[in-house]
């Protein structure tokens, strides 16, 4: 896993140990969506399974 930003990903979870904390960026090459819906239709029905919580 790289620690630099990926231009790809952008992210504004600051609290994820992927975050690039000088940017908001992820720095994963690549990251999971998921979901916690049956049958999702709004983007708040959708998850970033990457996420990973980093304790301060």
């Amino acid at each position: 896993m790289s620690r630099e930003k990926n231009d790809s990903i952008q992210c504004t979870i600051h609290n994820c140990v992927h975050h690039a904390q000088n940017a908001d960026y992820c720095t994963l090459d690549r990251i999971l969506v998921g979901t916690h819906e049956q049958n999702p239709t709004e983007k708040e029905c959708t998850d970033c399974d990457s996420f990973q919580y980093k304790i301060s």
